[in-house]
């Protein structure tokens, strides 16, 4: 990890400098010994003695040509970010997973590359809602001609911004996908008003079942409906390594349920029942490539099997590993198998949930190998679990974000600086030290801004990517609005807008006026 992150950042610093390094080995001499096109207007402009305008000279009109260069460079580069983003479109709409990673690429690439151009639009349309802010006082006015002024410096800081927004906002899809997902998911598979849960769940080979007797006597007590269990055998299909649990296709769907992404979970539940049928889930039909109606072989300890796949699904246990869920009648006719490794009990309607309670516990304490719990506690205990794991991603990706704040104000001191003769211009017509800082807040706000927008379109198309990029590992997870990451990216935007904007601020409100009206 070490080496990896000093390659990055030597590697990325050199990168960096790449660009800048090749246009300042491109300037002359001469070249840089001419004087500025703008002050070379400014000398066209004075007349002479007998009152005739003085013409620009030639290096001026060549300063000009290089504008027009830079201008049309300008243009070729809005062109291709705009093209770049309609193709990022297409691959978004098609929904192939294989060209999603590269249509967030070329969406990124192609933002800033059209930066620049976005920069002025942008910027009018956040600099009259400063004006409105600022009624009066025309901070908003000069805070946009301040950002407009250097459009290129001004669309990298965006673009960081936008990057660290993006990253909060993709993030906030997934985690907010990935949770309605579990959340869905759980109640589905788990929504049994009892669980008798072994030491290990997942990896059932180390669990000791329990013979029939038990799930028998369940259902004979008063007060108790339905009653489901699990059994397990370790099996192979396609030569895939796979957990083999067994259902009975009848009661289970009463009492539980699988999450299904292929095929009719009626049609799918009485296949297994009628005939040589299997439901794979998701990691395992991405894995061997299979599909609802694909005939698989399952190796038994009789030898291979043909099953037919009836559909693709999972439990809230078993989404992470290879699974596949056959009838009970077929584990136990062909893997000589009957013992129960998970059982789910449900209250009959009316039922005394105290006094059942107190009957099951009677019974399983002759079964150390279980634990009883109650379903609506489990379940949540699994959701304050998760919802506990995504609040510590939140905070990593506000950490995430913070190289952004640093562009913001590298970008916001560098201006103070460069218009240190124009604030004390400013300070001398009669502007007070807190209308200067509200000037620079308006113009980080401004930056903010533009970064946060152009960061939350990408962001929005990064979580789908993000999400729609699990189908390939077998979790076909619907996109859900992470209206809770856009509220958070915002509200990072301002707060990174006016904590950015505090020094720099405070540097123009301090600048004494005669210094810096000699300012060069």
């Amino acid at each position: 990890v070490v080496m990896v992150s000093v390659a990055l950042g030597v590697g990325v610093t050199l990168a960096a400098g790449l660009l800048p390094a090749l246009s300042a080995s491109r300037v002359t001499p001469l070249e840089a010994l001419r004087p500025s096109f703008t002050a070379t207007l400014n000398s066209a402009s004075q007349r002479d003695a007998s009152g005739v305008p003085q013409s620009p000279s030639v290096p001026g009109r060549s300063a000009g040509r290089a504008a027009n260069r830079e201008f049309s460079a300008g243009e070729l580069s809005a062109l291709i970010g705009a093209g770049l983003i309609g193709f990022a479109l297409i691959v978004l709409f098609s929904k192939q997973a294989g060209l999603l990673a590269l249509g967030g690429l070329a969406l990124l690439v192609g933002l800033v590359m059209l930066a620049p151009a976005l920069i002025r639009p942008i910027a009018v349309v956040f600099g009259a809602l400063l004006t409105i802010i600022f009624a009066g006082e025309g901070t908003g006015t000069l805070a946009e001609g301040n950002l407009t002024r250097q459009t290129s410096r001004a669309a990298v800081t965006a673009s960081a911004m936008m990057i660290g927004i993006a990253i909060i906002v993709a993030s906030g899809g997934m985690i907010s996908s990935l949770s309605d997902y579990y959340s869905g998911i759980i109640q589905k598979t788990l929504g049994s008003d009892y669980l008798l849960v072994p030491p290990s769940i997942g990896t059932w080979s180390g669990n000791v079942g329990a013979s029939k007797g038990l799930v028998d006597t369940l259902r004979s007590l008063r007060g108790v409906g339905d009653v489901s269990s699990l059994r397990y055998a370790a099996s192979s299909v396609n030569g895939k390594a796979v957990s083999l649990l067994a259902i009975d296709p009848v009661i289970y769907p009463r009492i539980s349920g699988l999450d299904f992404l292929e095929g009719d979970p009626a049609t799918a539940y009485a296949a297994l029942g009628a005939e040589r049928a299997l439901i794979v889930n998701g990691v395992l039909a991405a894995n061997a490539g299979v599909k609802a109606g694909d005939s698989v072989r399952l190796a038994t300890p009789d030898g291979e099997q043909e099953y037919r796949v009836a559909a693709v699904a999972g439990d809230y246990f078993n989404y992470k590993i290879l699974t596949a869920y056959i009838s009970q009648a077929n584990l136990e006719a062909q893997f000589h198998k009957s013992e129960d490794v998970f059982i789910q009990v449900n209250l009959a309607p009316g039922a005394d949930s105290n006094d059942v309670k107190t009957r099951l516990l009677s019974i399983v304490k002759d079964y150390p190998q279980f634990h009883l719990i109650e379903g609506k506690a489990y379940r949540d205990d699994v959701n304050q679990q998760t919802q506990s794991a995504f609040s510590i991603m939140y905070i990593l990706l506000g950490v995430l974000a913070v190289p952004s704040l640093i562009a913001l104000l590298n970008t916001l001191a560098i201006g103070v600086i460069e218009r240190t003769r124009e604030i004390g211009m400013l300070r001398a017509i009669g502007a007070t030290r807190s209308q200067v800082q509200r000037m620079i807040v308006a113009e980080s706000l401004l930056l903010a801004g533009i970064g946060t927008a152009i960061g939350l379109v990408a962001g929005l198309y990064l979580g789908d990517v993000l999400v729609v990029s699990l189908s390939a590992a077998g979790l076909r997870i619907p996109y859900a609005f992470p209206a809770a990451g856009l509220l958070s990216a915002m509200a990072t935007g301002l707060l990174f807008g006016v904590l950015a904007a505090l020094v720099p601020a405070r540097q123009a409100a301090r600048l004494e006026i005669i210094r810096a009206l000699r300012y060069e």
